[in-house]
């Protein structure tokens, strides 16, 4: 189901449960909310309590007057369905709906998600006020959208979710005898004799059947995405046929999101990046990469659904955000295809757990705060951007990133079991993309490659059934191909491949892995160019923690190792393949090598960026386009202003000066005729 507005989204979580006998802090609220921009609120995401305060006993009408008073005002609702946190006459009433850990013991009642997305009561409880909430707000026309539960994640392991993971792997299996196959359980004689004998890892039972981990995290995520579904069929059979999204989280390692979100009609995400624990710059890239992340999961635009307007209250040093970050952060998110910058919280709660978590209105209660006019400035600033509303962000480059790729290498035992930098990696190539201007979209093994430009596959250490063959047609209809060490070493239920790595493309990379060497944190190696090698690259890099030691057949070496006895093995290679090119990178090398690699192979493939000139250092340039117009967004991560790089030809400035150094926080927006920019390309 399709979400389409003409405006982008500014506003944030509002709990005015907590202010209902306090008529005056809500009138002002709304009238502070209207000030600062803000269009769009979410409500009753941990509010079951107080619209259930007995079962089946329902109490909607101060939720109705709240958003009939926001809509008369211009603020639209994203109404929660409030399952993120149960009342505890559920968990007195029904134990069942309580989880139970990897050691078996059953929770207590308290904190949040501490549910059973099995139990057949929990499941009946929440379609039931669901279903009322669809029918009594699913078409007031101040309610735009669903926000179903909140920051879903967390497994259980009671005898509900065993009989329900034996289900769903002999569904997966068919036999047991094919179950043992893919387990290797004859290792160890773990051999199993019905899937009645299966149970969940467990610290105090098995842990070291990788087959078995691998296919419990996968089980988890089918058992959310279950669970999510009869969150929404309860909302359908209440009339309302709003679209729904859900709260997802950074890197999120317990779901994978590439499944979740095709029960999502559109993909939000709460970001909280800790912008001066390092250079400001390092954390735009690693939170505009997951930005992009959270965009490519339906290829539609998103919204970050959660920010800190200021510090947050359970990081382990709550740092104010400087004059600034808070606009460059908001802008960031539209800057990468989103379509609203919402904030938790909009008012600060007087008591409990985020009594001190930043909000958009402090304990003050005023406006004439630091937080508030920045709030303030990125709501005009929303407004007068608001053109770009349904834009795309459409990407040359994608980088593979799955899920269950990641969780079987991590458990893998070896070739390093502390400190794989698979995060660090994945981040490096964005970084020698996201350098040049181009736009980067993330896949999984199950997506669509062939649109494409080039594809990199950092540390894809499964290949799952069919995808080498994806990435050799890739190759052959002209594609580039970056590989790395450890790719290409497992199947889908993590047995090791026989006959070579990396699987089924040995012959386009043109070499085979003979071993690869796990090195100290305190060892290095050197990746040293070759004489006249086809990329000019002249500089020495260092290179750390894995070296993949290669056997070329057919492919060209461009880098060599440095030292060690494998000194004079190929560390970079290309292989003609078809109409396209693999690159095999062999070792984790430093920042400099991925930037001058990736400036150099665009350029040898002639491969056409956004810019014809070089983009300073801290500044980020990333483009939106419409059928018609092509939107170049510039903003300033750096520590000192600059001047922008703008493009050939005629443009028209939306949001800031063109003529002027960028400062610091800062951003620009100019626009361009597409066919300006096709016409120069032709030319």
């Amino acid at each position: 189901m399709e979400f389409k507005t003409q405006k982008l989204l500014h506003g944030g979580d509002y709990n005015p449960e907590q202010w209902l006998d306090r008529p005056d802090i809500l009138e002002k609220d709304i009238e502070m909310m209207r000030e600062a921009g803000c269009n769009t609120v979410s409500l009753g995401i941990f509010s079951w309590s107080i619209l259930e305060p007995q079962e089946g006993i329902y109490h909607f009408e101060w939720l109705e007057e709240i958003i009939d008073r926001l809509y008369s005002r211009g603020i639209s609702t994203i109404l929660a369905t409030p399952s993120g946190a149960r009342p505890k006459w559920l968990a007195d009433r029904y134990p069942e709906v309580l989880r139970v850990d990897g050691e078996r013991r059953r929770q207590l009642f308290g904190f949040r998600h501490n549910h059973c997305y099995t139990s057949p009561i929990y499941r009946e409880k929440t379609a039931m006020i669901n279903k009322k909430l669809s029918e009594h707000f699913g078409s007031h026309p101040g309610v735009i959208m669903w926000h179903l539960s909140n920051e879903l994640g967390g497994e259980c392991h009671c005898p509900l979710c065993q009989e329900a993971f034996r289900g769903w792997l002999k569904e997966k299996y068919g036999t047991i005898e094919e179950l043992n196959r893919r387990w290797s359980t004859t290792f160890w004689s773990h051999t199993y004799q019905s899937f009645d004998q299966i149970e969940s890892p467990s610290p105090i039972g098995e842990t070291q059947l990788h087959g078995l981990n691998l296919d419990w995290k996968r089980f988890v995520t089918h058992q959310t995405m279950d669970y999510l579904k009869n969150e929404i069929q309860a909302l359908r059979e209440g009339g309302s046929t709003l679209p729904v999204t859900t709260n997802l989280m950074y890197y999120f390692q317990q779901l994978d999101y590439f499944k979740l979100a095709k029960e999502l009609d559109i993909v939000s995400w709460d970001t909280y990046p800790t912008w001066h624990k390092e250079a400001v710059m390092e954390t735009a890239y690693d939170n505009g990469m997951c930005h992009d992340l959270m965009r490519s999961l339906k290829k539609k635009p998103f919204f970050q659904i959660e920010s800190c307007p200021t510090s947050t209250n359970w990081q382990g040093v709550s740092k104010l955000k400087k004059p600034g970050v808070l606009f460059s952060q908001s802008m960031q998110a539209i800057a990468h295809g989103g379509e609203g910058a919402m904030y938790f919280q909009i008012r600060q709660s007087r008591g409990a757990s985020e009594k001190f978590h930043g909000a958009v209105i402090d304990h003050y209660g005023e406006k004439d705060t630091r937080v508030f006019q920045e709030v303030a400035k990125t709501g005009k600033a929303l407004r007068q951007i608001s053109e770009i509303a349904g834009s795309e962000v459409k990407s040359q480059v994608a980088i593979v990133y799955d899920w269950d790729s990641q969780w079987a290498m991590e458990d893998s035992q070896g070739p390093r079991n502390k400190g794989l930098h698979y995060h660090e990696v994945l981040l490096k190539f964005y970084r020698g993309f996201r350098k040049l201007g181009y736009n980067v979209d993330f896949v999984d093994m199950d997506c669509e490659i062939g649109g494409y430009k080039v594809l990199a596959l950092p540390m894809c250490y499964m290949f799952k059934e069919g995808f080498a063959q994806k990435v050799r047609t890739f190759v052959e209809h002209g594609g580039i191909l970056i590989n790395t060490y450890w790719s290409g070493i497992a199947d889908e239920t993590d047995r090791c491949y026989l006959g070579g790595t990396p699987h089924g493309l040995m012959d386009v990379l043109g070499a085979r892995s003979m071993e690869i060497d796990g090195l100290y944190d305190w060892e290095e190696n050197q990746m040293v160019p070759l004489e006249d090698n086809v990329l000019g690259l002249s500089e020495t890099y260092q290179c750390k923690y894995l070296c993949d030691l290669l056997e070329l057949r057919g492919a060209k070496p461009v880098m060599v190792y440095g030292s060690d006895f494998y000194q004079g093995y190929a560390a970079l290679t290309v292989n003609a393949y078809g109409a396209g090119e693999a690159w095999y990178v062999a070792a984790d090398a430093e920042q400099r090598f991925y930037e001058k690699f990736i400036e150099r192979l665009m350029r040898h493939s002639r491969l056409t960026g956004v810019l014809d000139q070089e983009i300073p250092q801290g500044l980020e340039v990333t483009t939106r386009e419409t059928d018609e117009f092509l939107y170049y967004i510039y903003q300033n991560f750096g520590t000192k202003p600059v001047k922008i790089p703008l493009p050939q030809g005629k443009v028209e400035v939306i949001h800031g000066e063109q003529d002027e150094e960028l400062p610091v926080y800062e951003m620009v927006i100019v626009k361009k005729k597409k066919e300006d920019t096709e016409n120069r390309h032709d030319a």
